[in-house]
């Protein structure tokens, strides 16, 4: 504080005000805003809403200093981002091919890798953005008329439960006017808790499987079939290729008999056995296999995968996560959450809930740290 603001504001202070403003964050996001965030919101043309999970750890509350684990030590978050959009919808598909980071050994092998570790551990090591393996020469080409182009978006942030996220969800959403847009999307990995959300709050929304987290399936598949080689990488460019055009029921017949070559796990089967392994990768995709037409998506301009999420994800954790970082007190992780969200949301929102903040001129300008500790 004393080096970025010029304010001599002693730690505890600084988390007190935190505790306050994130409260109040809490509060006027379930007021929708009203008397923060004035003007007319326009309906965008194409809402895109996702969902991920996450993990930061905390200490047990009341036992001094030291590290005292709360349970298991890791206590999870939920992030949602609200992205509006545009893109032109067209009526063949416009990239029948798929982008050349998925025929990439290394990357693939990186996304498999990050997958597993996050299903694994329960931590939210997010995936690699598709973006990253845009060479030079391709970050200079003129953005595909077809893939949705950001216009703005707002970020939420919580430790509350599915459920009640989900309410704060619908709430942003609906202060947001998604329901009005044209065309709506709501991305997410298989969880099943991103599929209730979307089921109970954004029903009328296409439900779309990030395409990043299955291409992670099928090269598991493809080394589970064919060991590692040249046969398990030209099975998976195959499934990959043909699950982009959208015809993931072939891929899963496929599977099937594979399957039947392998044989089908006993009850008693560990993780590590491949017939586990494989009866996992058909049983995720035939539950996605309704949210995997991907072709059509790109015909209608929606996303194919949750890029713009995996990114919010990474900037919240810059703030939350770190080695052997822990927070001592849940409710200020939660309301750290509240602010980091609002400040890296594109409206301002933080700024301007702390100007209309009630308080004397120097509690406003230690109002002010809450933005620097996001």
């Amino acid at each position: 504080m004393r080096r970025v603001l010029g304010l001599d504001v002693s730690a505890n202070t600084i988390e007190r005000i935190c505790l306050e403003v994130g409260n109040d964050l809490e509060l006027a996001a379930e007021k929708q805003w009203d008397s923060v965030l004035t003007g007319e919101v326009t309906v965008p043309s194409l809402a895109v809403v996702s969902f991920d999970g996450g993990r930061i750890r905390t200490r047990r509350t009341g036992c001094g200093p030291g590290v005292h684990l709360s349970g298991k030590g890791w206590n999870e978050t939920k992030n949602a981002i609200f992205v509006s959009a545009t893109s032109v919808a067209s009526a063949i598909d416009p990239e029948p091919a798929p982008p050349a980071c998925f025929l990439n050994p290394e990357h693939v092998a990186k996304l498999t890798e990050t997958a597993k570790t996050k299903e694994n551990r329960g931590a939210d090591d997010s995936l690699p953005d598709e973006e990253e393996s845009s060479t030079p020469d391709q970050a200079k080409r003129p953005w595909p008329a077809h893939k949705p182009k950001r216009i703005l978006r707002t970020i939420l942030s919580s430790m509350k439960n599915s459920q009640e996220f989900g309410m704060q969800m619908a709430r942003e959403a609906k202060r947001r006017r998604f329901a009005e847009a044209p065309r709506k999307a709501f991305v997410g990995d298989g969880l099943t808790c991103n599929w209730s959300i979307q089921k109970t709050h954004f029903r009328n929304y296409t439900a779309i499987l990030d395409f990043v987290h299955a291409v992670s399936y099928l090269f598991q598949a493809s080394i589970i079939c064919f060991g590692k080689g040249d046969a398990a990488w030209s099975a998976y460019a195959s499934w990959m290729t043909t699950t982009w055009q959208g015809n993931v029921e072939h891929v899963i017949a496929q599977l099937r008999e594979h399957q039947q070559r392998i044989g089908l796990p006993p009850k008693e089967a560990l993780d590590d056995d491949a017939r586990e392994q494989l009866r996992k990768v058909i049983q995720y995709l035939v539950n996605n296999r309704q949210r995997m037409h991907y072709h059509e998506y790109r015909c209608q301009g929606l996303p194919t995968t949750s890029a713009w999420m995996e990114s919010a994800v990474k900037e919240m954790n810059y703030r939350i996560k770190g080695t052997e970082m822990f927070w001592n007190h849940p409710q200020g992780a939660e309301a750290i959450l509240q602010i980091r969200a609002a400040a890296l949301s594109d409206d301002d929102r933080l700024v301007r809930f702390m100007t209309r903040r009630p308080g004397t001129a120097t509690r406003r300008r230690a109002t002010l740290a809450a933005k620097q500790a996001a």
